[in-house]
């Protein structure tokens, strides 16, 4: 696949962030992601992968998306994330939808402010190969009705890097 075909080839990646007032015992709120994934790069796609950093304001969403994440930043600056399904990390990892169908995932992230929601496209393969990402500023995650945040779409720019963090 030509450089030039494969940027456009990803058709939209959007987040919601959702929360309808304090939980008991949490500090944690949901960010909910809808994928969008065009059947021409569908068997390609393997999984997303998603991080939250801190200090998001002083860092650029385009040099972010350059490279695999894990390439450019030590794991301590990535928030501890959760899904719906209490899995985990300072990455979360979702498969990819058969054939390119759309998904809907949740990640709970920290209550704060000024983050970086980065969210990368990960081959099939094996090894995994980082295909592209998408890079978004949170201003705020707050315990109460959080403003909705609609991410920009994947770039392809697959590049030959590890995008495992280690744990």
């Amino acid at each position: 696949m030509r450089r030039q075909e494969s940027l456009c080839l990803l058709l939209g990646l959007g987040a919601v962030l959702a929360g309808c007032g304090p939980d008991a015992g949490t500090d944690t709120r949901p960010v909910g992601l809808e994928v969008v994934l065009s059947r021409a790069v569908a068997s390609q796609v393997g999984a997303y992968q998603v991080a939250v950093l801190k200090d998001g304001a002083k860092r650029n969403c385009t040099e972010l998306q350059r490279t695999c994440l894990a390439a450019q930043v030590e794991p301590g600056v990535l928030l501890d994330l959760r899904d719906a399904d209490g899995r985990s990390g300072r990455t979360l990892r979702f498969p990819s939808a058969p054939g390119g169908a759309a998904m809907e995932l949740a990640v709970d992230v920290p209550v704060g402010r000024d983050y970086a929601l980065v969210i990368e496209a990960l081959s099939a393969d094996t090894p995994t190969r980082f295909l592209g990402s998408s890079c978004n500023y949170l201003r705020e995650v707050n315990a109460g009705r959080n403003a909705a945040l609609v991410a920009a779409p994947i770039e392809l720019t697959e590049q030959a890097c590890d995008p495992v963090f280690p744990r």
